[in-house]
């Protein structure tokens, strides 16, 4: 009986001492911005406006805006390959987590002129 109520106060002395859990902070995601159309255009920017070449590996947020009828949104790299589809507009939302390597956007009607690439390190 002593062995217990000793190992008990053991260890709330041990919570005590330790303190709380932290709390789990909430995960924030970086937004950036693919967009296609009008006319033969594609890019992928950040929030201020500048083309992306290179992101650190983790959570992203990707808003896709499909603003051509010919072309689409097609995103290739490590565990990725999302798309919109050809033939109508579209805003699309994608949750990605990025892994390193080499990421490749395109239209899958002109992949040799509408065209982009960056490097996740």
């Amino acid at each position: 009986m002593k062995r217990t109520l000793l190992s008990a106060v053991i260890a709330l002395s041990a919570l005590v001492i330790a303190g709380p859990a932290p709390a789990t902070s909430k995960v924030s995601r970086v937004t950036v911005y693919g967009t296609v159309g009008p006319g033969a255009t594609i890019i992928l920017k950040n929030k201020a406006g500048k083309r992306i070449t290179t992101l650190k590996a983790g959570l992203y947020s990707f808003r896709i805006n499909d603003r051509s009828k010919k072309d689409d949104f097609h995103l290739t790299g490590p565990t990725v390959n999302l798309h919109t589809p050809v033939k109508q507009t579209q805003a699309a939302s994608w949750a990605l987590t990025m892994k390193k390597g080499t990421y490749r956007y395109y239209s899958d009607s002109h992949p040799k002129t509408l065209k982009g690439s960056f490097k996740v390190t």
